[in-house]
């Protein structure tokens, strides 16, 4: 062994050996260095925002990020001063493509040639459609939880009624509801009037990106204490002299509106309201009777009333005429009086087959009925006599809509309704 190594072949191939790990350690470390020294730096940009060359005035496109992500490898001094001052663009060419699904690549623009370039996503997905501009109703709303006990809203309008809607023809077509919700503090209790943004929504109430104009609209909404009409009933009490003869007792004034608390008003069918015949002494007399307010109403349309009473004398207390008059045949005069009719429907008429409704008011599609007549035409007249209906076939799309209510029955009728106007939402089939 002491031979071998003393061996001058093995001293050179050791040499050799030992000179060849050392050039190819020194000829790494010098390739390390000239890279460093040429300068290859990565450096992330974030949030650069993506323009869009497509025609706007005719064209929606959906699916362009607002901002992208870029990478860019290169010398240092370009990597740093393209950073700092971000003098290119990232851009999304469109204009050359029909409508329908496409996918992009980006591109940037105004960047050395010398910086290697990677975007975030590199390619996206558009969707180009056509824009389009519609008309749409707008419909107003509150939280009535928001209004003071006892209190309701009698209806409520926005200015101006109709808005334009601009946006992708798939977007405007799925538009199923234009609100504007009016608001304010706990406990309202009188009218009042206000700004309020618009809000569209598909049918799923989800938001949709569309613009509007005007953006804005006047909500007023008008509020009333619960209130009711009921027929007026006369009750006779007292008695008149002995020679006089009740012919009949009327009154001109056959409905009064009640306020107070819906369950108070909910238990009174009807107002009596005494006249005291004692002071009648007379063939006709017209008596005004005060009005006595019901226990829990806050309030009455009417204070007094006046009572027409027609009334007749005995031939023996009745003075001598020495050349009476022929006698006149007297005439005969009917009593007017009043009948309602409780929970009568409302009939929903021409509406589309493709379409179904349900009313929001009146509740459960009923409304109440007050007919005045002649006493002797009211005792024949019955709920069936009636129609009360709303004309739907101006109807064309779903959301809620305000109709006016009809009423058809006899002729030589007079009559009242509780609701005037039917709010109804109005959905596909």
């Amino acid at each position: 062994m002491d031979k071998f190594m003393d061996s001058p072949w093995f001293l050179r191939f050791t040499a050799l050996f030992l000179a060849l790990i050392l050039f190819f350690s020194v000829k790494a470390e010098d390739e390390k260095l000239v890279g460093k020294a040429v300068g290859d730096t990565v450096d992330a940009i974030s949030n650069v925002p993506v323009d869009v060359y497509y025609d706007n005035e005719n064209l929606v496109v959906t699916g362009v990020p607002e901002t992208v992500n870029i990478t860019i490898e290169g010398p240092t001094n370009l990597v740093q001063s393209t950073k700092l001052l971000k003098d290119f663009t990232v851009r999304a060419d469109l204009s050359n493509l029909t409508l329908g699904q496409h996918t992009v690549r980006l591109q940037t623009e105004n960047i050395s040639e010398k910086l290697h370039v990677r975007i975030d996503p590199a390619t996206i997905d558009v969707m180009i459609e056509e824009k389009i501009t519609r008309s749409f109703r707008v419909d107003p709303e509150i939280n009535e939880r928001l209004l003071a006990e006892d209190f309701h809203i009698v209806k409520m309008d926005v200015t101006p009624s109709t808005i334009e809607v601009t946006g992708a023809k798939s977007i405007v077509e799925s538009i199923s509801f234009v609100k504007a919700s009016a608001t304010g503090e706990q406990g309202i209790d009188q009218t009042f009037e206000q700004q309020a943004r618009v809000r569209v929504l598909d049918r799923d109430l989800n938001k949709l990106n569309v613009t509007i104009v005007p953006e804005q609209v006047n909500v007023k909404v008008e509020v009333a204490e619960y209130n009711k009409e009921v027929p007026i009933v006369l009750k006779k009490s007292g008695a008149p002299t002995s020679n006089v003869t009740i012919d009949s007792v009327s009154t001109k004034e056959g409905v009064i509106t009640l306020f107070g608390p819906k369950k108070v008003l909910d238990q009174i069918k009807e107002l009596e309201v005494d006249v005291d015949l004692s002071q009648v002494k007379e063939q006709e007399k017209t008596l005004e009777v005060a009005l006595k307010k019901p226990k829990g109403i806050t309030k009455m349309s009417l204070d007094k009333i006046k009572v027409q009473v027609n009334a007749s004398q005995s031939e023996e207390d009745m003075e001598e005429v020495v050349a009476p008059e022929e006698p006149k045949e007297p005439e005969k005069e009917e009593q007017v009086a009043t009948k309602k009719f409780l929970d009568v429907p409302v009939r929903v008429n021409g509406l589309d087959e493709k379409f179904k409704s349900s009313f929001q008011k009146p509740e459960e599609g009923m409304t109440d009925l007050t007919v005045t007549a002649e006493q002797n035409m009211l005792d024949k007249l019955e709920k069936s006599d009636f129609v009360i209906y709303v004309d739907a076939s101006g109807v064309t799309e779903e959301g809620e809509q305000n109709l006016p209510i009809s009423v058809e029955g006899p002729q030589n009728v007079s009559w009242k309704i509780t609701d005037n106007e039917a709010i109804m939402h109005i959905e596909l089939a």
